[in-house]
């Protein structure tokens, strides 16, 4: 509206002025053409030389010409019809620029005579030129800080019309932010601003484009426009923001250091400095995460600055702060979480604890002998351990709880078997690769008296010769007991019995500490030949246990009794023997016989018979038998032979030294039939004597082989058990260590000292030898023992 009255005011203006011009042209009496600007070549201006009153035809002779100053081109005269055309383009702004008034003046020259004309032609405006602004793009500044109505001045458009052609109307595109504000001054000029009319805030609208367009009064119109590009200037009123206000990262507990852990994106919404980012860590952050990580202040990287391990923090929480580069400076804040992922890089943990040791051998199954707590600083899989033991030891592992289990008995202990055990306890992991650490203890089994003392062998048979002196160390026990200490402390004692009418102590005694057995007074072979008892080992442990060993010591005969004579009859006494004997005998005959026993047994009482020589005398016709003690003739008796013969007959054993008993027979010689009759009731009457007396002596001989064959026993049992047991003291007193054997009916000695070759005399040997047989049982494997010795290989039966 403002508009359309500005442009009736400028056009009662101008036809005002065409009015006044008119007037003035009807007084000058100059000739005045009009045509409008940007006509055509060819177009009529006007009849030139009729309107000067010149003939056509005299238009060439008095050299017809226009002149103009410096525009003779645009206008030219056709001399053949006299009109004024237009000769070249016309551009009135160009002519006159923004002049109200533009005109060509043009100067007639005839010659003949000479006359000068002028003519004025108005160049009319026509609307060919828009509305030019001084630029195409116009670019204001408007800081986002701006208050609402500012104004922001704007040059308008210029028109290089005039009149209506040049009257300009503007209009603004619509725009939230701006309207146009047009002032018209008192000089018909206009001012043009741009008022803000909405606050603007250069995060959300950087920048306005507007279209500006100006709109003359001409016919047609001609617009001209203008971009406005409104930039709007930042203030720093936006703090910088990340992308995200949590940082969610994984790492491995092992990452190198300087690994890239996380590159931070932060904006700013303002520009230049003000969206100039610096990052750091938070003054808040723990001075243990910034030995951790680092951040690169200008791109915002952050990278492990040193070792991360899992079990000693699992989780990081970062603050990072962005500051720009504002005055004041903003800041942005962000949260980095780091979760560190476990590795397999602890070795298990293994812990002993609560130790019950040592562990009694009789524990029953199931106790409890340690504690073992296992314990691996990673986590899940590679946290989770099991246990195992040594292979092959009496132990199982019973989990109590979590990494928690106890060591206990699993079989029957036997320290006597195994006295400790090295008990080895593994704890690996279920890591990949899996790793394991080991724990050892020594179980120590404690010793309970569950084993009594032990002998070698349940008997041991002991040889010792009699007339021991009192208080002889005969043999030594020795009993093992393969308990430890205390239960392993074994006493000996004698159990206690009586022997015939005294008691046992009376006769032996043992050492309680050292098993030695002594013989407390001498014994007698001719008393008592075997000593059988039993001495018990005990232990100190509670309660204690015993055991008994049988010892059975044979009293060794030693030579220690003479031979001693029988008495002739069945009632006589000692003293020599008288015998009639008829000379009529032949050789062989049997004449009498001398008996004799000896207390001691074995060779020491095995008696042998020979003839004391007489000095000077002649040859004896008599002999005695070497075993027999039979005196029988050795040839047939003459009258050369003393009536009275008197032999001396020495009786010997066979012990070392040999002790040697005389028997005197008188032997007197009848003649045959001066043989008393007493004599041959005696001889009748002895027969059954004679007859009990052989029986004895193949009961003695017998006896005698039943010797040699346990003598022979003996060798072989002796070297065998020479070879396994241990050596014993054995009698007291000087001598050869004796040849030991044991079986049911006792044991014998032989000494090779002793050995003596019975040798036979003259004649075939008698069989009424004497011998002394120990008064033993005979045991059930004697008969197949029996053997005679080689002494007695030449004895006959008679």
């Amino acid at each position: 509206m403002v508009s359309s009255m500005r442009r009736d005011r400028e056009v009662g203006r101008l036809l005002l002025s065409f009015l006044l011009l008119a007037v003035w042209e009807a007084g000058s009496g100059q000739v005045h053409y009009s045509v409008p600007e940007e006509a055509k070549h060819g177009t009529f201006v006007g009849r030139i030389a009729q309107d000067l009153g010149l003939e056509l035809a005299e238009l060439v002779p008095r050299l017809f010409r226009v002149a103009s100053k410096g525009r003779g081109d645009l206008l030219e005269v056709n001399l053949q019809n006299g009109i004024l055309f237009v000769n070249s383009r016309i551009d009135r702004e160009e002519l006159c620029g923004r002049s109200l008034e533009c005109s060509i003046h043009l100067e007639v020259i005839v010659e003949r005579p000479l006359q000068v004309f002028h003519v004025e032609v108005e160049v009319k405006d026509i609307n060919d030129n828009p509305p030019l602004f001084p630029m195409a793009v116009k670019t204001i500044w408007f800081h986002e800080s701006r208050l609402l109505d500012s104004r922001f001045p704007l040059e308008g458009a210029s028109d290089a019309d005039i009149g209506v052609n040049a009257l300009l109307s503007y209009k603004l595109s619509s725009s939230e932010f701006f309207f146009l504000d047009i002032q018209t001054n008192d000089e018909l000029s206009q001012s043009l601003s741009l008022v803000l009319k909405k606050s603007l805030d250069r995060e959300e609208t950087a920048q306005v484009n507007l279209l500006l367009v100006a709109t003359d009064g001409g016919k047609p119109e001609l617009t001209g426009t203008v971009q406005l590009l409104i930039k709007v200037l930042d203030v720093n009123d936006n703090e910088p923001t990340f992308d995200q206000s949590v940082y969610k990262v994984q790492l491995l507990e092992n990452t190198a250091n300087g690994t890239l852990v996380v590159k931070l994106n932060s904006s700013d919404a303002d520009e230049g400095s003000n969206s100039e980012i610096v990052y750091s860590l938070s003054s808040d952050v723990p001075s243990t995460i910034k030995t951790k990580f680092k951040i690169d202040p200008r791109t915002g990287e952050v990278r492990t600055n040193g070792q991360l391990d899992y079990e000693e923090t699992k989780s990081y929480e970062i603050q990072v702060i962005a500051y720009d580069n504002g005055t004041p400076s903003m800041s942005g804040h962000c949260k980095i979480s780091v979760k560190l992922v476990d590795v397999n890089d602890n070795i298990p943990e293994v812990s002993i604890t609560s130790l019950s040791l040592p562990i009694l051998e009789d524990a029953p199954l199931g106790t409890v002998i340690a504690l073992i707590m296992v314990f691996d600083r990673d986590s899940g899989a590679n946290g989770q351990v099991t246990c195992l033991l040594t292979p092959s030891v009496p132990f199982k592992l019973v989990s109590t709880f979590k990494n928690y289990y106890s060591l206990v008995l699993d079989s029957a202990l036997d320290r006597e078997r195994v006295a400790n055990y090295a008990v080895v306890v593994t704890a690996r992991d279920a890591g990949s690769p899996s790793l394991s650490a080991t724990a050892s203890v020594s179980v120590e089994v404690a010793d309970v008296n569950d084993n009594a003392p032990a002998f070698a062998q349940p008997e041991y048979t002991v040889f010792v010769k009699e007339n021991n002196p009192p208080g002889c160390h005969i043999f030594t026990v020795s009993a093992r007991d393969a308990d430890a200490q205390e239960n392993a402390l074994v006493s000996y004692s004698l159990v206690e019995r009586r022997v015939g009418e005294r008691a046992l102590s009376s006769y032996v005694s043992v050492h309680a500490e050292s098993g030695k057995v002594y013989a407390l007074q001498p014994l007698d072979h001719e008393e008592l030949e075997l000593l059988q008892f039993q001495v018990s080992a005990r232990d100190a442990g509670v309660p204690p246990l015993g055991s008994n060993v049988t010892l059975q010591v044979f009293v060794l005969d030693e030579n220690d009794n003479a031979p001693a004579l029988l008495p002739p009859g069945a009632g006589g006494g000692g003293g020599a023997v008288s015998q009639l004997v008829s000379r009529s005998v032949g050789a062989g005959h049997v004449v009498a016989k001398v008996r004799a026993v000896d207390a001691d047994s074995g060779y020491n009482a095995w008696l042998s018979y020979e003839l004391q020589p007489v000095a000077g005398a002649a040859r004896s016709p008599f002999r005695v038998g070497l075993y027999t003690g039979e005196i029988s003739t050795t040839r047939a008796l003459d009258e050369a032979d003393a009536p009275r013969q008197r032999l001396l007959v020495l009786v010997k054993d066979h012990g070392e030294p040999a002790l040697v008993a005389t028997a005197t027979v008188l032997l007197s010689l009848v003649d045959s039939g001066q043989a008393p009759k007493t004599p041959l009731r005696m001889s009748a009457g002895a027969t059954g004597p004679e007859a009990a007396l052989v029986d004895v002596n193949v009961y003695l001989i017998i006896a005698i082989c039943a010797v040699s064959s346990l003598l022979v026993l003996t060798l072989l049992l002796y070297t065998a058990l020479r070879c396994s047991a241990p050596p014993f003291e054995g009698a007291c007193g000087p001598g050869k260590p004796t040849l030991v054997c044991s079986s049911a009916v006792g044991s014998w000695s032989y000494s090779q000292q002793r050995r003596q070759r019975v040798c036979s005399g003259e004649g075939p040997p008698k069989t009424d030898l004497m011998a002394f047989s120990p008064s033993l049982p005979q045991g059930p494997g004697s008969a197949e023992e029996r053997q005679q010795p080689s002494e007695s290989e030449h004895l006959g039966k008679p």
